[in-house]
């Protein structure tokens, strides 16, 4: 892996060279004209940091409990699809370097490895992503799955009501496995190693589904048809309420923006919130997730974690959400971009830099540990371009 490669631009620039435009693209774009995607990162330039000087700081512990965990850092993976269109080690490549940093990585249902076979190599912190599924049957194996394989939490995504609309994906006509069609033949020829190891190793399925017969499982169906076809729009709180009980553990709840949703995500028993939009891949225009944690926090007091995703690149970006209140944040395309542009090594990569930076932020901010992190070592600003 190049010691060259320093800073997100750089993984996505390395990602973009060596993935075909229409993995490039999933990974890479949002919906509609994308202005959430960009904002959920320009949203964290509103706020400055105020550090403290002469504090007789040699060391700083980085180290927290998040949803029940030990981690090395506030930092989780968050759940991403369909990790082998971007890589043949998919997500095993992730869950090692996640193993090796001592972060928790989530693992998605729409996952290409099954959530046992990450179990055999992330002994430690790891959470199952899972959506309402119209099977409800296969949402309450998932639980039970989840159980006996030793997920520390379960993670709730209900922001997906219906795919959104990701006019890059719908333009590629991405599919699961990919094909070499006429329109894509340029690029796949034009990346070439990329081609050789999907001949080379062509086990794309969604391994947690396999056992079920789907559209997307024996490539006849597009990304966002099979996600409109399979989950459930039509929930509600007591489904949420249902799955909750049925785990009986440490439980996000991902993709709320609203305080009174966070107070309803409480009073149904979730342990925590994760704090997202989807990574501007849902509603255009939706509200950055950074501008929420104030308000949520005031609606539930200290009775519940919050977890900052969306627009997370930098370790300041991690102090910045914890003074305004997170107890940690999660990011999936830096780490995405790893894995495409260098595998396990790449990821590795990745989530290095970040700690490092993190850490030497904190020294910089003049605290010690996390928990001496307060509301006053921030302030909003209408400067912004930062």
């Amino acid at each position: 892996m190049s010691r060259k490669l320093l800073t997100y631009d750089d993984f996505r620039l390395a990602a973009k060279r060596a993935l075909p435009r229409p993995m490039f693209d999933y990974i890479d774009g949002g919906a509609d004209d994308e202005v959430t995607l960009r904002g959920n990162t320009d949203a964290f330039r509103t706020y400055e940091l105020v550090p403290e000087a002469l504090r007789n700081i040699t060391d700083v512990d980085v180290s927290t409990t998040v949803l029940g965990a030990k981690m090395a850092a506030p930092v989780i993976l968050s759940p991403t699809g369909m990790n082998r269109l971007f890589h043949h080690d998919k997500e095993l490549a992730v869950a090692r370097a996640a193993e090796e940093a001592g972060l928790m990585y989530s693992l998605s249902t729409l996952g290409t490895t099954s959530m046992e076979d990450i179990a055999g190599v992330k002994p430690g912190p790891k959470m199952f992503q899972i959506y309402i599924h119209k099977d409800r049957g296969l949402t309450r194996e998932f639980v039970a799955r989840a159980k006996a394989s030793g997920y520390d939490a379960l993670c709730l995504t209900v922001d997906v009501p219906t795919a959104g609309n990701r006019e890059r994906d719908l333009r590629s006509g991405l599919m699961m496995p990919p094909k070499f069609t006429l329109s894509s033949l340029f690029s796949f020829v034009s990346h070439p190693k990329w081609s050789l190891n999907l001949l080379l190793n062509p086990d794309f399925q969604l391994a947690n589904v396999a056992h079920r017969q789907d559209g997307l499982a024996d490539g006849t169906m597009g990304v966002i048809a099979y996600i409109n076809s399979q989950i459930d729009g039509a929930i509600s709180w007591d489904d949420a309420a249902e799955v909750i009980e049925a785990w009986g553990g440490p439980f996000a709840i991902k993709g709320l923006s609203s305080a009174s949703d966070a107070r309803r995500a409480l009073d149904v028993g979730a342990s925590a919130v994760i704090i997202s939009n989807h990574g501007g891949r849902q509603m255009d225009g939706a509200v950055a997730p950074i501008d929420c944690v104030a308000p949520m926090r005031d609606a539930v007091g200290d009775a519940m974690e919050l977890v900052v995703d969306g627009g997370v690149r930098r370790g300041t970006h991690v102090l910045k959400a914890l003074a305004m209140g997170a107890n940690a944040v999660s990011f999936g395309r830096p780490y995405l971009y790893g894995l495409a542009s260098g595998g396990q090594k790449g990821v590795a990569r990745v989530l290095e830099l970040f700690l490092k930076e993190l850490k030497r932020d904190m020294m910089l901010l003049g605290c010690r540990n996390l928990s001496e992190i307060r509301p006053d070592h921030i302030r909003q600003t209408m400067r912004v371009g930062r």
